[in-house]
């Protein structure tokens, strides 16, 4: 039980939206499935007609910086890798298992589904909220207005805090 908690938050972390797609990337995936991002990626090179486009896709050098920027990726330093990471679709991730044929890439890719299908039902879930919220709304008196709006921010995601300049600050 606490094995697959940790595995369903692992795969939770490494889901990412990329071109409007959420998507796992390459080396994730290879961790997850126990593997080298190597061996993962010669394997989808080896089948790669069971990969078009809205399964895989590679990353272009934009893309790239900004993930190391926010250390989703890791820098290229020593040995780093050669070639920009591969983002997997969730009809990508499915795929994998027909390409990588052991017992954990099952049992992780079957872990893999089931978090992607939480993630569309939580998504479900507060477009029903938002709209029941925009339906009370209208129907309240303005009293209610600090209370909605309290609601709306916790709805919403997180903005990223403005960073503060490094220096003197004149005042």
């Amino acid at each position: 039980m606490g094995n697959a908690l940790v595995v369903t938050r692992k795969i939770e972390q490494a889901i990412l939206v990329l071109r409007g797609e959420r998507v796992m990337l390459d080396v994730n995936l290879a961790a997850l499935y126990g593997v080298t991002t190597g061996a993962l990626n010669q394997a989808v090179r080896r089948n790669r007609s069971r990969f078009p486009t809205d399964f895989m896709f590679q990353l272009t050098p934009a893309e790239t910086r900004v993930l190391r920027s926010q250390t989703v990726i890791s820098n290229d330093g020593r040995g780093g890798r050669r070639y920009a990471p591969y983002a997997f679709t969730e009809q990508g991730v499915a795929m994998l298992s027909t390409v990588l044929r052991s017992p954990r890439a099952i049992h992780v890719n079957i872990e893999i589904m089931r978090t992607f299908v939480r993630l569309r039902a939580f998504l479900a879930a507060n477009v029903q909220l938002a709209r029941r919220l925009q339906y009370l709304e209208k129907k309240t008196d303005a009293r209610f207005k600090i209370v909605f709006n309290a609601i709306h921010g916790l709805m919403a995601p997180p903005n990223e805090k403005p960073k503060r300049r490094i220096g003197f600050v004149d005042s």
